[in-house]
Protein backbone atom coordinates (compact mmCIF):
# COMPACT_ATOMS: atom_id res chain seq x y z
CA UNK A 1 0.00 0.00 0.00
CA UNK A 2 1.37 3.29 -1.11
CA UNK A 3 1.99 5.74 2.26
CA UNK A 4 0.70 9.24 2.73
CA UNK A 5 4.07 10.77 1.10
CA UNK A 6 3.77 8.31 -1.56
CA UNK A 7 0.58 10.02 -2.53
CA UNK A 8 0.90 13.52 -1.68
CA UNK A 9 4.10 13.26 -3.88
CA UNK A 10 1.86 11.33 -6.80
CA UNK A 11 -0.46 14.36 -6.47
CA UNK A 12 1.86 17.06 -6.36
CA UNK A 13 3.75 15.23 -9.84
CA UNK A 14 0.17 15.18 -11.48
CA UNK A 15 -0.85 18.38 -10.71
CA UNK A 16 2.67 19.92 -12.34
CA UNK A 17 2.48 17.42 -15.15
CA UNK A 18 -1.43 19.15 -15.94
CA UNK A 19 0.73 23.02 -15.99
CA UNK A 20 3.20 21.54 -17.99
CA UNK A 21 1.03 20.25 -20.53
CA UNK A 22 -1.08 23.42 -21.02
CA UNK A 23 2.53 25.53 -21.23
CA UNK A 24 3.84 23.17 -23.38
CA UNK A 25 0.81 22.77 -25.69
CA UNK A 26 0.23 26.84 -25.87
CA UNK A 27 4.37 27.20 -26.55
CA UNK A 28 3.68 24.58 -29.82
CA UNK A 29 0.93 26.09 -30.49
CA UNK A 30 1.99 29.43 -30.70
CA UNK A 31 5.27 28.28 -32.74
CA UNK A 32 2.62 26.68 -35.15
CA UNK A 33 0.73 29.69 -35.18
CA UNK A 34 3.20 32.26 -35.91
CA UNK A 35 4.74 30.15 -38.74
CA UNK A 36 1.31 29.99 -40.74
CA UNK A 37 0.25 33.67 -39.72
CA UNK A 38 4.18 34.74 -42.21
CA UNK A 39 3.36 32.09 -44.77
CA UNK A 40 0.05 33.89 -45.22
CA UNK A 41 1.57 37.45 -45.17
CA UNK A 42 3.73 36.79 -48.45
CA UNK A 43 3.07 33.44 -50.02
CA UNK A 44 0.89 33.59 -53.20
CA UNK A 45 -2.90 33.71 -52.49
CA UNK A 46 -1.84 34.08 -48.56
CA UNK A 47 -1.92 30.19 -48.66
CA UNK A 48 -0.28 28.49 -46.22
CA UNK A 49 2.46 26.02 -47.74
CA UNK A 50 2.20 27.25 -50.53
CA UNK A 51 5.64 27.42 -52.18
CA UNK A 52 4.50 26.31 -55.11
CA UNK A 53 2.44 29.12 -55.86
CA UNK A 54 5.76 31.12 -56.36
CA UNK A 55 7.84 31.31 -59.34
CA UNK A 56 11.10 29.44 -59.98
CA UNK A 57 13.70 32.21 -59.41
CA UNK A 58 11.50 33.00 -55.66
CA UNK A 59 11.45 29.42 -54.60
CA UNK A 60 15.55 29.31 -55.20
CA UNK A 61 16.03 32.44 -53.80
CA UNK A 62 13.80 32.38 -50.73
CA UNK A 63 15.97 29.28 -48.96
CA UNK A 64 19.49 30.52 -49.96
CA UNK A 65 18.24 34.22 -48.17
CA UNK A 66 16.49 32.18 -45.18
CA UNK A 67 20.29 30.64 -45.22
CA UNK A 68 22.47 33.77 -45.11
CA UNK A 69 19.87 35.25 -42.41
CA UNK A 70 19.80 32.73 -40.16
CA UNK A 71 23.94 32.53 -40.51
CA UNK A 72 24.69 36.12 -40.01
CA UNK A 73 22.50 35.92 -37.02
CA UNK A 74 23.15 32.52 -35.45
CA UNK A 75 26.91 33.09 -35.92
CA UNK A 76 26.76 35.98 -33.73
CA UNK A 77 25.36 34.11 -31.10
CA UNK A 78 27.17 32.22 -28.14
CA UNK A 79 27.33 27.99 -29.37
CA UNK A 80 25.93 27.01 -26.07
CA UNK A 81 22.88 28.79 -26.99
CA UNK A 82 22.96 26.45 -30.18
CA UNK A 83 22.14 23.48 -28.72
CA UNK A 84 18.77 22.97 -29.64
CA UNK A 85 16.27 20.47 -30.88
CA UNK A 86 15.02 16.93 -29.74
CA UNK A 87 18.38 16.24 -29.87
CA UNK A 88 19.34 19.23 -27.24
CA UNK A 89 16.58 17.63 -25.26
CA UNK A 90 17.56 13.82 -25.40
CA UNK A 91 20.90 15.10 -24.57
CA UNK A 92 20.06 17.26 -21.35
CA UNK A 93 17.29 14.68 -20.52
CA UNK A 94 20.23 12.29 -19.59
CA UNK A 95 22.54 14.38 -17.65
CA UNK A 96 22.49 14.68 -13.81
CA UNK A 97 22.92 17.89 -12.67
CA UNK A 98 20.98 19.66 -16.17
CA UNK A 99 18.00 18.59 -15.63
CA UNK A 100 16.83 22.48 -16.74
CA UNK A 101 16.34 23.59 -20.75
CA UNK A 102 18.40 27.39 -20.68
CA UNK A 103 15.67 29.85 -21.78
CA UNK A 104 17.75 31.23 -24.31
CA UNK A 105 18.58 27.63 -26.43
CA UNK A 106 14.32 28.05 -26.30
CA UNK A 107 14.20 31.44 -28.17
CA UNK A 108 16.91 30.44 -30.35
CA UNK A 109 14.98 27.37 -31.47
CA UNK A 110 11.54 29.34 -31.52
CA UNK A 111 12.88 32.35 -33.65
CA UNK A 112 15.58 29.94 -35.59
CA UNK A 113 13.01 27.46 -36.54
CA UNK A 114 10.55 29.98 -37.90
CA UNK A 115 12.89 31.10 -39.95
CA UNK A 116 13.89 27.99 -41.45
CA UNK A 117 10.43 27.03 -42.22
CA UNK A 118 9.19 30.11 -43.69
CA UNK A 119 12.07 30.80 -45.82
CA UNK A 120 11.10 27.34 -47.24
CA UNK A 121 14.20 24.70 -45.89
CA UNK A 122 13.35 21.49 -45.88
CA UNK A 123 12.27 21.21 -41.95
CA UNK A 124 9.36 20.46 -39.78
CA UNK A 125 8.02 22.47 -36.33
CA UNK A 126 7.33 19.33 -35.01
CA UNK A 127 11.58 19.22 -33.92
CA UNK A 128 11.83 22.66 -32.92
CA UNK A 129 8.19 21.98 -31.38
CA UNK A 130 9.10 18.79 -28.61
CA UNK A 131 12.49 21.63 -27.65
CA UNK A 132 10.26 24.53 -27.21
CA UNK A 133 7.41 21.90 -25.25
CA UNK A 134 9.79 20.63 -22.92
CA UNK A 135 11.26 23.88 -22.05
CA UNK A 136 8.17 25.85 -21.66
CA UNK A 137 6.64 23.16 -19.42
CA UNK A 138 10.29 23.15 -17.37
CA UNK A 139 9.47 26.68 -16.84
CA UNK A 140 7.97 25.63 -13.93
CA UNK A 141 10.68 24.62 -12.12
CA UNK A 142 11.46 28.79 -11.96
CA UNK A 143 8.57 29.55 -10.11
CA UNK A 144 8.05 26.54 -7.77
CA UNK A 145 10.53 25.15 -6.28
CA UNK A 146 11.43 21.90 -7.74
CA UNK A 147 13.79 18.56 -7.45
CA UNK A 148 15.83 17.44 -10.14
CA UNK A 149 13.78 14.10 -10.58
CA UNK A 150 10.58 16.74 -11.04
CA UNK A 151 12.39 18.61 -13.73
CA UNK A 152 13.37 15.41 -14.99
CA UNK A 153 9.57 14.48 -15.50
CA UNK A 154 8.60 18.15 -16.58
CA UNK A 155 10.79 17.86 -19.50
CA UNK A 156 9.12 14.37 -20.44
CA UNK A 157 5.53 15.81 -19.77
CA UNK A 158 6.05 18.85 -22.03
CA UNK A 159 7.86 16.72 -25.12
CA UNK A 160 4.37 14.12 -24.70
CA UNK A 161 2.27 17.61 -24.54
CA UNK A 162 3.95 18.58 -27.92
CA UNK A 163 3.72 15.62 -30.08
CA UNK A 164 0.26 15.32 -28.68
CA UNK A 165 -0.92 18.78 -29.37
CA UNK A 166 0.84 19.02 -32.59
CA UNK A 167 -0.97 15.84 -33.97
CA UNK A 168 -3.94 15.39 -31.62
CA UNK A 169 -2.33 12.08 -30.85
CA UNK A 170 -2.19 12.12 -26.73
CA UNK A 171 -1.17 8.08 -26.68
CA UNK A 172 1.90 8.50 -29.49
CA UNK A 173 3.27 11.76 -27.58
CA UNK A 174 3.75 8.99 -24.30
CA UNK A 175 5.18 6.56 -25.96
CA UNK A 176 7.54 8.85 -28.11
CA UNK A 177 9.10 9.73 -24.66
CA UNK A 178 9.46 6.10 -23.76
CA UNK A 179 11.07 5.20 -27.17
CA UNK A 180 12.93 8.56 -28.28
CA UNK A 181 13.59 10.17 -25.57
CA UNK A 182 14.36 6.58 -23.26
CA UNK A 183 12.89 7.74 -20.62
CA UNK A 184 12.45 4.94 -18.35
CA UNK A 185 8.98 4.15 -17.40
CA UNK A 186 7.58 4.28 -14.01
CA UNK A 187 3.69 4.61 -12.90
CA UNK A 188 5.10 8.35 -10.56
CA UNK A 189 6.77 9.55 -14.08
CA UNK A 190 3.94 9.04 -16.02
CA UNK A 191 0.69 9.62 -14.56
CA UNK A 192 1.94 13.02 -15.10
CA UNK A 193 2.94 12.31 -18.46
CA UNK A 194 -0.13 10.97 -19.62
CA UNK A 195 -1.86 14.25 -17.77
CA UNK A 196 0.29 16.89 -20.00
CA UNK A 197 -0.19 14.60 -22.98
CA UNK A 198 -4.06 14.95 -22.51
CA UNK A 199 -4.12 18.56 -21.77
CA UNK A 200 -1.87 19.38 -24.77
CA UNK A 201 -4.10 17.55 -27.36
CA UNK A 202 -7.69 19.31 -25.26
CA UNK A 203 -5.71 22.24 -26.26
CA UNK A 204 -4.86 21.40 -29.82
CA UNK A 205 -8.54 20.16 -30.20
CA UNK A 206 -9.91 23.86 -28.94
CA UNK A 207 -7.67 25.51 -31.31
CA UNK A 208 -7.62 23.39 -34.46
CA UNK A 209 -10.79 20.97 -34.21
CA UNK A 210 -11.77 17.61 -33.06
CA UNK A 211 -9.88 15.94 -36.04
CA UNK A 212 -6.10 14.65 -36.31
CA UNK A 213 -3.04 16.64 -38.28
CA UNK A 214 -4.39 14.91 -41.44
CA UNK A 215 -7.66 14.87 -43.02
CA UNK A 216 -7.63 10.64 -43.45
CA UNK A 217 -10.19 9.12 -45.65
CA UNK A 218 -11.93 5.65 -44.80
CA UNK A 219 -9.39 3.05 -45.79
CA UNK A 220 -8.65 -1.02 -45.14
CA UNK A 221 -7.05 -3.54 -46.81
CA UNK A 222 -8.46 -4.81 -49.85
CA UNK A 223 -7.25 -8.54 -49.10
CA UNK A 224 -4.72 -10.80 -46.95
CA UNK A 225 -3.00 -11.15 -50.59
CA UNK A 226 -1.54 -7.88 -50.18
CA UNK A 227 0.48 -8.90 -47.28
CA UNK A 228 3.74 -10.03 -48.82
CA UNK A 229 3.86 -6.98 -50.62
CA UNK A 230 3.47 -5.16 -47.75
CA UNK A 231 6.31 -6.78 -45.98
CA UNK A 232 8.53 -6.10 -48.85
CA UNK A 233 7.61 -2.02 -48.94
CA UNK A 234 8.25 -2.03 -45.33
CA UNK A 235 11.56 -3.94 -46.04
CA UNK A 236 12.37 -1.06 -48.79
CA UNK A 237 11.28 1.95 -46.39
CA UNK A 238 13.28 0.78 -44.10
CA UNK A 239 16.49 1.07 -46.55
CA UNK A 240 15.42 4.47 -47.38
CA UNK A 241 15.01 5.43 -43.63
CA UNK A 242 18.84 4.22 -42.58
CA UNK A 243 20.03 5.84 -45.93
CA UNK A 244 18.19 9.24 -44.70
CA UNK A 245 20.49 8.99 -41.26
CA UNK A 246 23.75 7.28 -42.81
CA UNK A 247 23.13 10.52 -45.23
CA UNK A 248 22.77 13.11 -42.27
CA UNK A 249 25.49 11.34 -40.39
CA UNK A 250 27.86 11.89 -42.99
CA UNK A 251 26.72 15.18 -43.68
CA UNK A 252 27.24 16.34 -40.56
CA UNK A 253 30.58 14.98 -39.57
CA UNK A 254 32.22 16.52 -42.79
CA UNK A 255 30.91 19.98 -42.32
CA UNK A 256 30.81 19.89 -37.91
CA UNK A 257 33.83 22.34 -37.63
CA UNK A 258 32.17 24.10 -41.13
CA UNK A 259 31.19 27.91 -40.28
CA UNK A 260 27.49 28.19 -39.49
CA UNK A 261 26.77 30.52 -42.25
CA UNK A 262 28.46 28.80 -45.09
CA UNK A 263 26.48 25.57 -43.72
CA UNK A 264 22.99 27.45 -43.84
CA UNK A 265 23.40 29.09 -47.09
CA UNK A 266 24.89 25.24 -48.35
CA UNK A 267 21.65 24.13 -47.77
CA UNK A 268 19.82 27.05 -48.93
CA UNK A 269 21.19 26.04 -52.50
CA UNK A 270 20.55 22.29 -52.04
CA UNK A 271 16.72 23.23 -51.06
CA UNK A 272 16.37 25.92 -54.19
CA UNK A 273 18.54 23.95 -56.72
CA UNK A 274 15.99 21.10 -56.16
CA UNK A 275 12.62 22.93 -55.45
CA UNK A 276 13.01 23.68 -59.36
CA UNK A 277 11.76 20.35 -59.70
CA UNK A 278 9.51 19.39 -57.06
CA UNK A 279 8.73 22.74 -55.25
CA UNK A 280 6.26 20.59 -53.03
CA UNK A 281 10.08 20.01 -51.16
CA UNK A 282 9.92 23.55 -49.50
CA UNK A 283 8.57 24.02 -45.87
CA UNK A 284 6.41 21.33 -44.10
CA UNK A 285 5.10 19.71 -47.46
CA UNK A 286 1.59 18.93 -45.42
CA UNK A 287 -0.62 20.08 -48.23
CA UNK A 288 1.03 17.95 -50.26
CA UNK A 289 1.10 14.03 -47.96
CA UNK A 290 -2.83 15.21 -47.92
CA UNK A 291 -2.79 14.70 -51.57
CA UNK A 292 -1.37 11.77 -51.21
CA UNK A 293 -3.40 10.17 -48.62
CA UNK A 294 -6.11 10.66 -50.56
CA UNK A 295 -4.94 9.43 -53.83
CA UNK A 296 -4.26 12.80 -55.75
CA UNK A 297 -0.45 12.57 -56.12
CA UNK A 298 0.37 11.81 -59.45
CA UNK A 299 2.51 8.43 -59.92
CA UNK A 300 5.48 10.96 -61.23
CA UNK A 301 5.88 13.66 -58.14
CA UNK A 302 5.56 11.10 -55.73
CA UNK A 303 8.39 9.28 -57.36
CA UNK A 304 10.79 12.42 -57.81
CA UNK A 305 9.60 13.39 -53.90
CA UNK A 306 11.18 10.59 -52.71
CA UNK A 307 14.69 11.27 -53.34
CA UNK A 308 14.24 15.60 -53.57
CA UNK A 309 12.94 15.53 -50.12
CA UNK A 310 15.03 12.52 -49.05
CA UNK A 311 18.60 14.84 -50.48
CA UNK A 312 16.90 18.07 -49.56
CA UNK A 313 16.18 17.13 -45.29
CA UNK A 314 18.86 15.34 -45.17
CA UNK A 315 21.02 18.02 -46.33
CA UNK A 316 19.18 20.24 -44.08
CA UNK A 317 19.57 18.33 -40.97
CA UNK A 318 23.22 17.52 -41.65
CA UNK A 319 24.02 21.36 -42.23
CA UNK A 320 22.52 21.96 -38.54
CA UNK A 321 19.40 24.07 -40.18
CA UNK A 322 17.23 24.42 -36.75
CA UNK A 323 14.33 22.76 -37.57
CA UNK A 324 12.85 18.70 -37.39
CA UNK A 325 12.68 15.46 -39.56
CA UNK A 326 9.53 14.03 -38.33
CA UNK A 327 7.30 15.55 -40.88
CA UNK A 328 9.90 15.02 -43.86
CA UNK A 329 10.17 11.07 -42.86
CA UNK A 330 6.20 11.33 -43.13
CA UNK A 331 6.05 12.96 -46.68
CA UNK A 332 9.15 10.53 -47.44
CA UNK A 333 7.45 7.42 -46.07
CA UNK A 334 3.87 8.56 -47.89
CA UNK A 335 5.62 9.17 -50.93
CA UNK A 336 7.15 5.60 -51.05
CA UNK A 337 3.94 3.80 -49.47
CA UNK A 338 1.77 6.20 -52.43
CA UNK A 339 4.12 4.56 -55.34
CA UNK A 340 3.54 0.76 -53.70
CA UNK A 341 0.19 2.09 -53.87
CA UNK A 342 0.38 2.41 -57.84
CA UNK A 343 2.37 -1.03 -57.96
CA UNK A 344 -0.03 -2.90 -55.45
CA UNK A 345 -2.90 -1.46 -58.20
CA UNK A 346 -1.33 -3.24 -61.29
CA UNK A 347 -0.31 -6.22 -58.96
CA UNK A 348 -4.11 -6.79 -57.30
CA UNK A 349 -6.45 -5.35 -59.42
CA UNK A 350 -9.21 -6.90 -58.10
CA UNK A 351 -7.94 -6.39 -54.02
CA UNK A 352 -5.35 -4.00 -53.50
CA UNK A 353 -6.47 -1.39 -51.00
CA UNK A 354 -6.17 2.69 -51.92
CA UNK A 355 -3.32 4.80 -52.93
CA UNK A 356 -3.70 6.64 -49.62
CA UNK A 357 -3.73 3.23 -47.39
CA UNK A 358 -0.23 2.46 -48.91
CA UNK A 359 0.57 5.97 -48.24
CA UNK A 360 -0.29 5.78 -44.51
CA UNK A 361 1.04 2.35 -44.11
CA UNK A 362 4.74 4.08 -45.72
CA UNK A 363 4.23 7.18 -43.14
CA UNK A 364 4.40 5.11 -40.14
CA UNK A 365 6.95 2.56 -41.49
CA UNK A 366 9.69 5.49 -42.36
CA UNK A 367 8.95 7.23 -38.97
CA UNK A 368 9.22 4.13 -36.70
CA UNK A 369 12.75 2.88 -38.92
CA UNK A 370 14.31 6.63 -38.81
CA UNK A 371 13.31 6.99 -35.41
CA UNK A 372 13.39 3.44 -33.86
CA UNK A 373 10.20 4.10 -32.29
CA UNK A 374 7.86 1.35 -33.36
CA UNK A 375 5.06 1.61 -31.11
CA UNK A 376 4.83 5.22 -31.40
CA UNK A 377 4.92 5.20 -34.90
CA UNK A 378 1.61 1.98 -34.80
CA UNK A 379 -0.11 3.92 -32.11
CA UNK A 380 0.40 7.42 -34.12
CA UNK A 381 -1.34 5.17 -37.02
CA UNK A 382 -4.07 4.38 -35.08
CA UNK A 383 -5.12 7.38 -33.73
CA UNK A 384 -4.72 9.20 -36.49
CA UNK A 385 -6.75 6.86 -38.41
CA UNK A 386 -9.36 5.52 -35.81
CA UNK A 387 -9.00 2.44 -37.52
CA UNK A 388 -8.62 -0.90 -35.66
CA UNK A 389 -8.33 -2.96 -38.80
CA UNK A 390 -5.64 -0.77 -40.46
CA UNK A 391 -3.05 -2.17 -36.95
CA UNK A 392 -2.37 -5.69 -38.83
CA UNK A 393 -0.68 -4.50 -41.80
CA UNK A 394 0.71 -1.23 -40.17
CA UNK A 395 2.40 -4.17 -38.15
CA UNK A 396 4.24 -5.56 -40.39
CA UNK A 397 4.94 -2.64 -42.62
CA UNK A 398 6.73 -0.98 -39.33
CA UNK A 399 8.07 -4.27 -38.05
CA UNK A 400 9.76 -5.01 -42.00
CA UNK A 401 11.32 -1.57 -41.75
CA UNK A 402 13.14 -2.08 -38.66
CA UNK A 403 14.52 -5.33 -40.00
CA UNK A 404 15.98 -4.18 -42.70
CA UNK A 405 18.09 -1.83 -40.64
CA UNK A 406 18.68 -4.13 -37.87
CA UNK A 407 19.94 -6.91 -40.39
CA UNK A 408 21.88 -4.90 -42.97
CA UNK A 409 22.64 -1.68 -41.40
CA UNK A 410 22.59 -1.53 -37.94
CA UNK A 411 21.78 1.93 -37.49
CA UNK A 412 20.88 3.86 -34.38
CA UNK A 413 17.74 6.50 -34.37
CA UNK A 414 18.30 9.62 -36.52
CA UNK A 415 18.83 11.53 -33.15
CA UNK A 416 21.08 9.35 -31.13
CA UNK A 417 22.70 8.87 -34.53
CA UNK A 418 22.82 13.25 -34.48
CA UNK A 419 24.13 13.20 -31.19
CA UNK A 420 26.67 10.62 -31.35
CA UNK A 421 28.32 13.04 -33.85
CA UNK A 422 28.43 16.39 -31.77
CA UNK A 423 29.98 14.55 -28.82
CA UNK A 424 32.56 12.63 -31.03
CA UNK A 425 33.22 16.09 -32.68
CA UNK A 426 32.50 18.90 -30.23
CA UNK A 427 32.73 23.21 -30.60
CA UNK A 428 35.90 23.92 -30.42
CA UNK A 429 36.23 26.69 -26.93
Amino acid sequence: MSTPVARSALIRLTMLGTCAGALAGLGVLLFRWCIELSQTLFLPGAQVGNYEGLSGWEQFLLPVAGGLLLGAVFSRIPKHYLQIGVVHILDRIHLPGKERLPLGNTLVQFFGGLVAIVSGQSVDREGPGVHIGAASANLIGSVIPTSAEENHTLIACGAAASIAAAFNTPLAGVVFVIEVLQVKYRIIRFFPVIMAAVVGAIISRGIYGQHPAFTIPSMNMGSLLELPFIAVMGFVIGLFAMLFVSMSEIILRTTRRWPLTRCYVLAGLCTGILAQWTPQIMGISYDTLELMLHGQAVVTLVLALIFTKLIATATCIGLRIPGGLIGPMLVIGGAIGSVSGFVADGLYPAYAGSIGFYAILGMVAMLGAALRAPLSALIALLELTANPNIILPGMLAVVSANVANLLLLGKDSAFSTMLQVFKDTPDKP
